[in-house]
C-alpha cells in the first residue's frame, strides 16, 4: 500500500515557444528555477563532440549584461548548478522565493546571449580538458565508457560519452563553432522552464513573460537520430592497463525510456545487485568468491540505452569463468523466473526511494521538466503505477529476449602485473 501524492502542476507556452511549468508548494520558503534545454551529447557533430558538456561550463562564464553569474545570485542567497547527459542539459537555481526574479533575470540573459570571447572560451576549454584527463584518462577504469560506448553502438550518437570522443575535439573548438552550437539549441522553443516552490501561478506567468517573452523563438530540436541496428553477434574488446585488478563490463541493448518494459529493466538491476542480499552479492561475491564487487544498472537514456553489469574480479579468476557465472544467474531467471516475494521486496525499495525523492522541490521541478520533454508530463505521476505493474513474467521475458549472447558487448580490463 503506497500513499502516492500527486504532483500538481500548471503548464503553458509563451508565444516564442518557451514551455512554462508551475508547481506550487507552500510548505517551503524556497523557489526553484529549473531550465531544461533539449540538447545533449547525442545532438553533436560526430567530428565535434563534447560541445553540450562544454556549454555547461560556458553558461556560467557570464552573459553580455551580467559579467559575473554567481555574484548577484550569492547576494540573493541562491545556489545553482547544472548537469549534462547524452539527452539533455539542465540548469537549476534554488533561492528564497521572494528573490526568484533574480534567477529569471540571470537565466533569461544568458539565453539571450552569452558573452562569447576567445578568452572565456579558452578558459572553459582548459577546465573541460583538465576534467577529461582527471576523470577519464588518469584514473583506473576511467576510460571505460570511452571504449564501451563505441563498441556497443555502431550508428546512434550514444556511441560517444558526454565528455566527448577525444580531447582534440575540445582543443580544436573555435569561437564560430561554439556560437553556431549556441544559436542552434539555446533558445525558448528548445527549452522547458519550471518554477516550483512557494510561488503563485499568476506570479510565475507574469515574471516569465517579463524576462523571457521578448527573446526570439529559435528552432526546436527535432530529435532525429540514426536507428541503431539490432545487435546479432557478441562483441568483445580487451584492454591491458595499469589498474588494480581485472575488471569486466557487460552491456546489453535495452528499451527506450517510454517503453512499457523500461521499469522492468530498472527493477531487474536491483534484483541482481541492489542490496547485500541480492543475487550477485550472494552468489558471485559471498558464495563463489569470484568478484570483490559486481553491479547491475541501466544507463537510463531516452532512446534505447544499455543494461550494464560490471565487476572487479578477484585475483586468479579468469574472465571466462566470471562472465559465465554472471550469465548463469541470468539464465536461471530466464528459465525459472523469480519468487513474487523477491520482486515485491525490490519494488518496495525502489518505490520508497522514488517517493522520498519527490519530497524535494528541486527534484519535483526536474522531474516535471523531464516528463514534459518525454512527451507526457503526467508521466511524473505515473511512475509508481508503472513500477507496481511490473510482473515476474516481465522480468523473466527481458532476461530471455535481451540479456542474450547475441546482444552482449564485453569489455575486459586486464591488469598489467
Amino acid at each position: 500500500m503506497y500513499l502516492c501524492k500527486v504532483i500538481n502542476y500548471n503548464i503553458s507556452k509563451l508565444e516564442n515557444g518557451l514551455t512554462l511549468i508551475h508547481h506550487e508548494d507552500k510548505n517551503t520558503n524556497l523557489c526553484v528555477c529549473n531550465l531544461l534545454y533539449n540538447v545533449g551529447a547525442r545532438d553533436e557533430n560526430p567530428d565535434k563532440t563534447g560541445f553540450a558538456h562544454l556549454f555547461e561550463h560556458l553558461m556560467f562564464g557570464g552573459s553580455v549584461n551580467i559579467p559575473s553569474f554567481d555574484t548577484p545570485l550569492q547576494k540573493a542567497s541562491g545556489e545553482n548548478n547544472a548537469f549534462t547527459s547524452n539527452d539533455i542539459t539542465n540548469y537549476y537555481i534554488t533561492l528564497p522565493s521572494q528573490n526568484i526574479e533574480t534567477a529569471l533575470w540571470l537565466e533569461s540573459d544568458r539565453m539571450l546571449r552569452l558573452d562569447f570571447s576567445e578568452k572565456s572560451l579558452n578558459v572553459q576549454k582548459g577546465v573541460v580538458i583538465e576534467e577529461f584527463k582527471q576523470r577519464y584518462l588518469n584514473q583506473p577504469y576511467g576510460d571505460a565508457w570511452l571504449n564501451l560506448r563505441p563498441l556497443a553502438f555502431e550508428v546512434h550518437p550514444y556511441r560517444w560519452a558526454t565528455i566527448g570522443k577525444e580531447i582534440a575535439h575540445i582543443e580544436d573548438a573555435t569561437l564560430n563553432d561554439v556560437i553556431a552550437f549556441f544559436e542552434k539549441f539555446y533558445n525558448p522553443s528548445n527549452a522547458i522552464l519550471c518554477l516550483a516552490g512557494n510561488i503563485e501561478l499568476s506570479t510565475a506567468i507574469q515574471l516569465t513573460k517579463k524576462w523571457f517573452g521578448d527573446i526570439p523563438a529559435g528552432q526546436k530540436n527535432p530529435n532525429l537520430y540514426p536507428t541503431e541496428p539490432n545487435q546479432t553477434n557478441r562483441r568483445e574488446k580487451t584492454i591491458e592497463a595499469n589498474v588494480p585488478q581485472n575488471a569486466l563490463y557487460l552491456a546489453f541493448h535495452m528499451v527506450e525510456r517510454t517503453h512499457p518494459l523500461y521499469f522492468a529493466f530498472d527493477l531487474l538491476s536491483d534484483i541482481l545487485s541492489g542490496t547485500d542480499s541480492s543475487r550477485f552479492m550472494n552468489q558471485l561475491v559471498k558464495k563463489l568468491g569470484l568478484f570483490t564487487h559486481v553491479h547491475a544498472y541501466i544507463t537510463g537514456e531516452i532512446d534505447k540505452g544499455l543494461f550494464i553489469i560490471d565487476g572487479k574480479l578477484k585475483d586468479g579468476v579468469e574472465f571466462a569463468e566470471a562472465e559465465s557465472s554472471i550469465m548463469q544467474i541470468i539464465k536461471d531467471i530466464a528459465e525459472n523466473g523469480i519468487p513474487e516475494s523477491e520482486l515485491n521486496k525490490v519494488k518496495n525499495k525502489v518505490i520508497t526511494s522514488n517517493l522520498f525523492s519527490k519530497t524535494s522541490v528541486l527534484n519535483k521541478a526536474m522531474a516535471l521538466c523531464y516528463a514534459e520533454l518525454l512527451g507526457d508530463i503526467e508521466l511524473v505521476n505515473k511512475e509508481i503505477d508503472k513500477l507496481k505493474a511490473v510482473t515476474v513474467l516481465d522480468i523473466q521475458n527481458i532476461c530471455r529476449a535481451y540479456l542474450s549472447t547475441e546482444n552482449r558487448t564485453v569489455l575486459k580490463y586486464k591488469a598489467i602485473k
